[in-house]
């Protein structure tokens, strides 16, 4: 029990209180017992709406499963994961025309979305993840000729 004293118009008050069970708290003032039903406050539910990447497939170690499709092979730049994290999202196709600094993929990290830019103008060869995908630092996420 916590003990308080208190004075109200000149009275001293020794106020100890016991338990809260659910909003009904016990009370002692001056050694009397109350039952102080407290106002309960409804919290605001927050929905969320933006859903939620995946978590990284594991094996029956429970390591995880890393997602790195080889890039196709022949001529072409890749483009690389500069951290280790997931992908939330592919900004373009096979086949789309990018410049160096367009925006190419959105990789969360420690909590963070970063912005992913093509380095170098071309046409996007091939794309070697999918949104949802766990990547290391270095991976190849597109290649770009």
């Amino acid at each position: 029990m916590k003990e308080y004293k208190y004075k109200i118009n000149g009275n001293t008050y020794k106020v100890a209180i016991g338990d809260i069970d659910d909003n009904v708290a016990q009370v002692e003032v001056n050694g009397t017992p109350y039952k102080v039903e407290l106002e309960r406050k409804e919290k605001p539910v927050s929905i969320v709406s933006k859903p939620r990447p995946a978590a990284a497939p594991r094996t029956e170690s429970g390591a995880k499963v890393i997602a790195a499709r080889p890039a196709a092979g022949g001529a072409g730049n890749p483009v690389n994961a500069p951290l280790p994290g997931v992908v939330l999202s592919i900004a373009v196709k096979v086949g789309d025309t990018v410049k160096a600094a367009d925006t190419v993929a959105v990789l969360e990290a420690m909590k963070m979305e970063n912005a992913i830019h093509a380095g170098r103008d071309g046409v996007v060869k091939s794309i070697n993840v999918n949104a949802g995908d766990s990547v290391l630092e270095g991976t190849p996420i597109m290649v770009i000729g």
